[in-house]
């Protein structure tokens, strides 16, 4: 007799029977990437770690050793790429918001869990929330906290079209919309749904937490072959140029905040920026450091440093609030607020496109310069990110994961910005900065505002902590790369006998990032970014479609009584087994 829809069949029946009144079959729970048995690749997948290494060494072998020919060609590829391509990540970022609300808000699927029913997260919520923060978005905070509200200050489309005038308080308000535009949820829908993706399907199902188990709903045991081996290359190529630009931003904030603190003029060429030997010597000690900690997993040092950056961040905010503009932090905080929300779907779909015009011209390439550039490194850096939070949320809802990789860190953005970028700009509206701020480089602003802001001993200490902080910051998000990168190698698996990949990795990051700043700045690593990007892009919207017919199917077979997991597909095949 057959089972009613939304009971489970009795285990009575034949297998055979029971599954001809399905109307859809059980989920994949089990992709077979194959790993080497021995030797130097002992637990690593040869056919995706090799090709991803030497890709990677050929383009710090083109950086180092034919600077000018990869100069020229790496801007020329941006340009095309960008021209090109502006408007499909203008819409897949819109997409990629649209699933992540809709999945999150739904009743049915909003409740559905990332593993088993009724399991629990492995870390509680202020240590999940540190992880992800950090490794998500903690350098460029730093950098951009000052940087790109000041940056609109100066120009943003509403300056461009003669509405507001350049550097006056007309223009703080657009400054703001455009600055929570970056740094909302299209940052972290992005980040939520590649880590949603991956981690639906390796905690529920047992699949491999890589990045190619994500498109197993799609294409099933396809991704075991040469098309799952693409899709892992790919994402370890995009995510080393990814937290590349994040480690070179780190690193010339880092550098300058060290000549701040009066340790030598070395630090410093003559423009300004970082000096080769002061990239050199930062980069051995900070990803030293990671690889160190990356060699101690998830649960001991990256959880430790990520709660010192977050109890460091706190304290840093802290000083802002109460020293510097703190009531015109906060009402910066909720008009930006207001105006990011009601303008959220008209921003989010315009494309500006060349008219022909100079007005059309300017407006286009600012769209280029600011908001693709953000959807393009959003994308480049969801392989680490997303695959660290699937990593690290397991247990966790759907609506609880996508409200908590979302709301929050944006809200802590938005906080951050309007606190310690509101501060810059009063400073420099008052007419107490005179400049100093706005006309500093973008490394050395934040280090600027606290040198207008306080008294030169005070300045000097908390220079000190905003050194600290960036350190901390810099090694969480290498060593949660490195760690990502060698679990995508190892099929997976980030424990083991190859753990030892993790010094590549470690030198592949300083490398890239070294090469790429003294071949030419933090400008050449973006480029670089953004190129490599391009098809991860195609992988990420992939993974939208994919986690949409995971949950779906999941809702059928939940009704008709099918297991949905992997742990109630092996109880039912037991039960079966028993009973025949």
């Amino acid at each position: 007799m057959s089972s009613r829809p939304g009971e489970a069949p009795s285990p009575t029946e034949s297998l055979a029977d029971a599954q001809a009144d399905w109307p859809i079959d059980p989920p994949l729970v089990e992709l077979d990437i194959e790993t080497h048995d021995s030797g130097f690749y002992d637990g690593f997948s040869r056919a995706v770690t090799i090709p991803a290494k030497v890709i990677v060494s050929l383009l710090i072998m083109w950086a180092i050793f034919f600077p000018v020919n990869a100069s020229k060609t790496l801007g020329a590829a941006n340009s095309t790429i960008i021209a090109t391509f502006g408007g499909w990540y203008v819409y897949l970022v819109v997409s990629l918001i649209i699933t992540c609300l809709v999945l999150a808000l739904l009743p049915w699927t909003g409740t559905l869990r990332i593993g088993p029913p009724g399991e629990k997260p492995e870390f509680n919520r202020f240590s999940w929330f540190s992880m992800l923060f950090g490794a998500g978005i903690g350098i460029g905070m730093l950098t951009y906290s000052t940087g790109e509200p000041l940056a609109h200050f100066v120009n943003n489309p509403d300056i461009i079209r003669g509405m507001a005038e350049s550097q006056s308080r007309e223009a703080v308000r657009p400054a703001y919309m455009y600055t929570f535009l970056h740094w909302g949820l299209g940052a972290w829908c992005t980040y939520a749904l590649v880590g949603l993706a991956i981690g639906y399907v390796a905690h529920r199902r047992d699949l491999p937490l890589t990045i190619r188990s994500a498109l197993a709903p799609l294409f099933g045991r396809v991704m075991e072959g040469p098309l799952g081996h693409v899709v892992d290359i790919v994402a370890v190529v995009a995510t080393i140029l990814g937290v590349a630009v994040t480690m070179g931003l780190g690193v010339e904030q880092f550098v300058a905040g060290l000549a701040r603190l009066g340790l030598g003029d070395w630090l410093l060429a003559d423009d300004g920026s970082a000096s080769s030997l002061a990239i050199i010597v930062s980069l051995v000690a900070l990803v030293g450091a990671s690889t160190i900690s990356a060699l101690s997993g998830v649960g001991r040092g990256i959880k430790w440093l990520s709660n010192i950056n977050m109890g460091l961040s706190i304290a840093l905010l802290a000083l802002f609030a109460v020293l510097g503009a703190g009531i015109y932090g906060l009402e910066l905080l909720g008009v930006g607020l207001w105006d990011y929300l009601t303008t959220l779907p008209q921003q989010s779909l315009r494309l500006w496109s060349q008219d022909g015009s100079v007005l059309g011209a300017a407006l286009n390439q600012w769209q280029l310069d600011w908001t693709v550039f953000y959807w393009a490194w959003w994308i480049a850096f969801a392989p680490f990110v997303g695959m660290f939070i699937a990593r690290i949320s397991r247990g966790r809802t759907i609506r609880e994961y996508v409200f908590g990789v979302t709301v929050v860190p944006s809200l802590m953005c938005f906080v951050w910005m309007a606190l310690v970028g509101g501060t810059a700009i009063e400073l420099e509206l008052s007419g107490l900065a005179g400049g100093r701020i706005v006309g500093a480089p973008m490394s050395d602003q934040l280090f600027a505002t606290l040198a207008v802001l306080l008294e030169p001993g005070l300045a000097l200490v908390v220079a000190g902590l905003v050194v600290v902080l960036l350190m901390t910051y810099l090694v969480t998000s290498a060593d949660s790369a490195i760690l990502i990168v060698n679990t995508i190698n190892g099929a997976g698996d980030d424990e083991g006998s190859r753990r030892y990949h993790i010094l590549f990795w470690g030198a592949a990051i300083a490398f890239v990032v070294g090469s790429m700043l003294i071949l030419g700045g933090i400008e050449a690593i973006r480029i670089t970014m953004i190129i490599g990007a391009l098809p991860f892009s195609i992988v990420v919207a992939l993974m939208g479609v994919a986690i949409i017919k995971a949950v779906s199917f999941d809702l059928i077979r939940k009704h008709h009584g099918i297991p949905t997991t992997a742990q109630a597909c092996e109880e039912w095949a037991e039960k079966v087994t028993a009973a025949e």
